[in-house]
């Protein structure tokens, strides 16, 4: 009787089904928000399809907007060779517009899938394929130095996502409003004050106009927006993913305008260092600042570098390297756009001693006829016609 009973509670706890296992409860104050939380090789798995999502998403992101600059400049230079209406009146650059507007909006959504440390040193990828479409379709001359930028770039670009942490932390409302407090992100945020402070006295009051301190500040301001962005970007996407709605929060929206604020000052600054130096000069500039300042703000704010090996960190670094040497290899001389206009020297007309250079009269046919009552330097006698 006892062996029978013995035998038959055996079989009956060999079909009971083994309870799975869930490891994500093993760490104090872990909370499973959902019955169809992925656990154990389930969670690594949906980890990584995210982490490639996010990926994907960028890097056609950047694709996008590398198409829509050489639409631009293909645009520019049309409109200027032909002399006709101006180029916003275009329907191609109006296209232009609108593959810029997609590519932003998908480095936007990749915010929510990705590390940010990840995000920002991908967008190398807009510069190797609009060195590649400049050549082909723009007929530009291919240089050596393109060439080892681009397998530098794409070296770099294989150790960012190889090397960089595979996941992060999923972005709520809670975990926003404890980071803003954390003693790490103020005495970050202090810094970046004070130096934001020092370097504006020195370009308003001290007039001193130097690249590298218009960069900083666009770096110092896209780590704001880097954080903002990536806030609300992690919050829209929990709240489609329907674990938590979190745009009931205030923090959300203190964000957003925080988001919007930081990226309109950051285009005044970066425009206004464009009119002031070349763009050969500002694109590897930035693309290093801009990188450093997103990894930054994403190490301290949101901690993805947390857990990662040394190994594993180094080998990131190198990859960032990498990418750095390859887009100012891509970037470096550039050949300039030039217009179907002809100039004539005043050094070579006798009697004018001026060095400036006076467009001929459009009307006229022949070069050589110079606009009636010209004053070259004052102070010099004109002869009379």
């Amino acid at each position: 009787m006892n062996t029978h009973t013995h035998t038959h509670t055996r079989v009956e706890r060999e079909r009971v089904p083994a309870l799975p296992s869930f490891p994500f409860l093993e760490k104090p104050g872990a909370v499973c928000l959902s019955l169809y939380t992925p656990c154990g090789k389930d969670r690594s798995r949906s980890r990584m399809e995210v982490y490639i999502v996010g990926i994907c998403i960028v890097v056609c992101g950047n694709f996008l907007i590398s198409i829509s600059l050489n639409i631009q400049k293909y645009t520019h230079v049309r409109q200027s060779q032909r002399g006709t209406k101006p180029y916003y009146t275009s329907r191609l650059w109006w296209c232009g517009i609108l593959l810029m507007g997609l590519g932003e909006l998908g480095n936007f959504a990749a915010y929510g899938f990705a590390p940010a440390s990840l995000i920002a040193p991908l967008s190398c990828v807009s510069v190797i394929a609009s060195a590649v479409i400049s050549v082909v379709f723009l007929k530009e001359t291919l240089r050596a130095s393109d060439i080892l930028g681009g397998a530098l770039a794409l070296t770099g670009t294989y150790f960012l996502v190889t090397f960089a942490p595979h996941s992060s932390p999923h972005v709520t409302a809670n975990m926003v409003e404890r980071s803003l407090v954390s003693w790490t992100f103020l005495i970050y945020f202090m810094f970046e004050l004070i130096l934001f402070a020092i370097l504006m006295y020195l370009y308003k009051c001290r007039n001193m106009k130097h690249i590298v301190i218009m960069m900083i500040l666009v770096a110092l301001l896209a780590s704001v927006t880097v954080i903002s962005v990536k806030a609300v970007s992690g919050m829209i996407t929990e709240t489609i993913r329907g674990s938590h709605l979190q745009l009931t929060y205030p923090i959300f929206y203190i964000m957003f305008i925080i988001m919007v604020i930081s990226c309109a000052f950051q285009i005044k600054f970066l425009n206004q260092a464009m009119k002031m130096f070349d763009a050969t000069e500002i694109v590897p500039i930035n693309y290093v600042f801009f990188t450093a300042s997103a990894v930054v703000a994403g190490i301290l704010f949101y901690e993805e570098f947390y857990g990662l090996s040394l190994i594993y960190i180094i080998m990131f670094v190198i990859g960032c390297l990498l990418a750095f040497t390859g887009v100012f290899l891509i970037a470096r001389a550039r050949p300039r756009i030039k217009l179907d206009r002809v100039f004539i020297s005043m050094a070579q007309i006798p009697g004018k001693s001026c060095t400036d250079k006076v467009q001929p009269q459009s009307d006229d046919s022949k070069y050589g006829k110079l606009a009636p009552k010209l004053s070259c330097n004052s102070g010099i006698q004109q002869d009379e016609p």
